[in-house]
This record gives C-alpha cells, sequence and structure tokens, in this order.
C-alpha cells in the first residue's frame, strides 16, 4: 500500500475556510465534518485537466443523464453491495442538504409527519418544517457505560410513531452523530415497518464509506426490490474525500415514479452538479481505493486514541465508540460544567466542538437527547486531536480544582 501524509497540519486560515475562520486564531476547530487532510492526488489532477481544458458550460442537467458519473457509481454499487442499478436511476444532487431538502417536498403533502431518529444530524430536524411537513423525531435507546455510551433502536417507540399521515422516514446510515452502523437485521426491521405504514424511506448514506476496525455498511436499498422501491438513497464523496466545497452528490431512485416526483420538487430550484465537482467525484470513485483504505486505517487509530483518552484521562465524560464517521459524540451530564459544555469548551479550553442543543449555531441542534453532548470531528492530523482532547482535560480539571 502506498504511504499517505495524513499527519500534516495545513495551513487553511486565509483560504475561504469556515472551519478555521469561523472562530479566533487560538482555538482549535474540531466541529464541522470537514476533514483536515488533503484530498487525494488524483482527485486534484482531474481537477488542473479540467480547468486546463478551460470550458466551464453547462454540464449534466438535474433532470437529464448523470453520464459517466452514473457508470462509476453503478459499477461501484455492484461491486461493494451487490447492489444493481441501471444509470437513470443516478440523480445528480449538489448536496445531501439540498438531497434532504428536495425530498422532504417531493414526498407527501403539507401537514405530513416525516420520522427521524434522534439526536441526529440538524437539517433532518430543520428541512421538513421548511416544506410545511412536521418533523416526528423518535429517540434512539442510550446505554451509559462506565466510560462510553452506545445507541440502539428503540423498536417500540418507532413503531408507535407511526400514523395515518406518516410519509417519510429520513434514515441517517451511518449514523451521525452516534458513527452507529446498523445491522442488515435492524435495517430490515426498518424497511418493513415503513413498508407496511406507506411510507417512503430517505437513506442518507453520505459516511458509508469512512468504516472503521472492520465494519461493514449495507444500504437499506440493497436489501431487496421490495425496499428499493420505496428508497431513495443519497451519497456524495464529499465527507470522504473532503470536497463537500465542490458540490456534487447524487440521489439513487430506482422507481421511476418516485424519481419523477423528486425531479419535478427540484426543478428550477437545485442547480446542476458543479463542473469542477463531477471531475472530482468521479475520480474520487475511479482512482483512490488505497488512499480510502490508508484513511480508514489513521482514522480508525484516531477513534481509537480518543476513546482512550477518554476512558483513561478524562472520567469526567463518556464516548461512543463509533463504528462509522469521524465523529465522537461526547456524553457532558456528570461532568460539573457550568452551563452549555461548547460554550465552556469553547471559553476555557479554546476547542470549538458541536453543540448537542444547538448553542453553537442557531437552528443546529441535534433534536431530542442532544442536550449537554458535544460533537467533536478526528478527521484531522493525529497531534491536532491530541491536542484539543488535552485542553479539554485541563479545563474539566480546572472545574474541580485540581489543576492542569
Amino acid at each position: 500500500m502506498a504511504v499517505f501524509d495524513f499527519d500534516t497540519i495545513p495551513q487553511r486560515r486565509g483560504t475561504i475556510a469556515v472551519k478555521w475562520e469561523k472562530y479566533p486564531a487560538d482555538v482549535l476547530p474540531m466541529w464541522v465534518a470537514d476533514t483536515d487532510f488533503r484530498s487525494p492526488e488524483p482527485v486534484i489532477r482531474a481537477l488542473h485537466e479540467r480547468v486546463e481544458h478551460g470550458f466551464f458550460g453547462y454540464g449534466y442537467d438535474y433532470v437529464g443523464s448523470c453520464g459517466p458519473l452514473a457508470d462509476v457509481m453503478c459499477a461501484r454499487l455492484e461491486a461493494l453491495y451487490g447492489w444493481q442499478v441501471e444509470p437513470e436511476a443516478i440523480v445528480p444532487m449538489p448536496s445531501l442538504v439540498s438531497g434532504i431538502h428536495v425530498v422532504c417536498k417531493a414526498v407527501g403533502a403539507p401537514g405530513d409527519s416525516v420520522l427521524m431518529n434522534t439526536p441526529v444530524y440538524p437539517p433532518f430536524l430543520s428541512a421538513p418544517a421548511a416544506h410545511q411537513r412536521v418533523a416526528n423525531p423518535v429517540q434512539l435507546a442510550l446505554t451509559r457505560h462506565e466510560h462510553t455510551v452506545e445507541y440502539a433502536m428503540d423498536w417500540d417507540a418507532f413503531a408507535a410513531a407511526f400514523h395515518e399521515r406518516t410519509r417519510l422516514f429520513l434514515l441517517c446510515s451511518p449514523h451521525n452523530p452516534t458513527g452507529q452502523v446498523f445491522s442488515r437485521t435492524e435495517l430490515l426491521r426498518m424497511a418493513e415497518l415503513c413498508l407496511a405504514n406507506d411510507t417512503v424511506i430517505c437513506s442518507d448514506e453520505i459516511h458509508c464509506d469512512l468504516l472503521l476496525g472492520g465494519a461493514s455498511h449495507t444500504p437499506i436499498a440493497a436489501l431487496s426490490p421490495e425496499i428499493a422501491d420505496r428508497t431513495i438513497t443519497l451519497m456524495a464523496p464529499s465527507k470522504t474525500f473532503n470536497l463537500p466545497g465542490l458540490k456534487a452528490g447524487m440521489a439513487i431512485i430506482t422507481n421511476p415514479q418516485l424519481r419523477k416526483q423528486v425531479q419535478l420538487a427540484g426543478m428550477g430550484i437545485v442547480p446542476q452538479i458543479n463542473m469542477l465537482g463531477y471531475a472530482a467525484a468521479v475520480a474520487a470513485y475511479s482512482d483512490c481505493e488505497d488512499w480510502l483504505a490508508a484513511l480508514r486505517v489513521y482514522l480508525t487509530e484516531n477513534r481509537d486514541l480518543l476513546v482512550r483518552t477518554v476512558v483513561e484521562q478524562i472520567p469526567q465524560l463518556r464516548t461512543t465508540v463509533p463504528d462509522a464517521t469521524y465523529l465522537g459524540w461526547l456524553d457532558c451530564r456528570d461532568a460539573g460544567i457550568p452551563g452549555d459544555p461548547y460554550t465552556f469548551f469553547l471559553n476555557e479550553a479554546k476547542v470549538a466542538l458541536s453543540s448537542g442543543s444547538g448553542s453553537s449555531m442557531p437552528n443546529f441542534g441535534f433534536g431530542p437527547g442532544g442536550e449537554d453532548f458535544v460533537r467533536i470531528n478526528f478527521g484531522c492530523p493525529r497531534a491536532m486531536l491530541a491536542e484539543a482532547l488535552e485542553r479539554m482535560r485541563a479545563a474539566l480539571g480546572s472545574i474541580e480544582g485540581v489543576g492542569a
């Protein structure tokens, strides 16, 4: 395997990098899901080639063909998951958030209910209301251990949440912020409940490549043709290859009628994929498997450092042990923090995290179950993660009067 550099701390201030420029220079940014790893060389080469070509006209239309990217994705889905998809099922989409909004608009009618499991990525909670739908959050069941926390589906609560106006289930798989990878058995049970209640599934699978420690991912739509017929799957290279600013992703919709609903809902509103983003996506999915394999190893070691540090040095906190993503979810409820944990760590540790309650950004909380939690992004050079954890340890030590 080739050697890749994930250890160099980049200079990103002054480069239109919101992760680094939202906070003062003395703050370590561990918040938004943007990694601090340079994108793979094949992606950078593809971008250079596109720029050297010198033409930036209209690309593939939102309601038309997705071109070579569709062929690449179809081959990838079959190779990874045994999921056979025709190219016309690949609908270009500039971003996951755009996809969630378009789906909320396309499925059901004003006043209908949209299910999601919380705590969850904040746009899941805000998108339904933007399209006159009603968000219906169902909390995941939380188990607290001595130093860690884990989540599972609360099947009774989930089943009870369906009613005659439940038209859509927003699934986050792998789950953000908990890092949970759902088993085939769990996914099948979710799908069966949705099908029995005439509910469409929209599955955010944007973190599906970021598997840690040997975990494996199953797209819910790959379970059966019947489930695929009622599922919209959202994928993108943005999180894996650090390309969110290039605005390139896709919805995979095998049901022609459902696909047309989504396309019509976004017409005139959702733009085509950015041409540079398109080139980057094709290169990422075609030529970067060695880089991705190395990234998974590095992120797994970062996850292990996070868990080990919490267990051995920061007993005031509990952490998830994520099977995917580069996001840790920290339970601060027993830490004795005065006020909101996000504000405490920002002011006292100079570490910027994502607030579970949404205090870091208006309308950006993780919903019921997010209170007194923070999310930490460990998709960064290891020295940066270690420094952030040490700052947090010292800040918590000062609360107890034991010093740093």
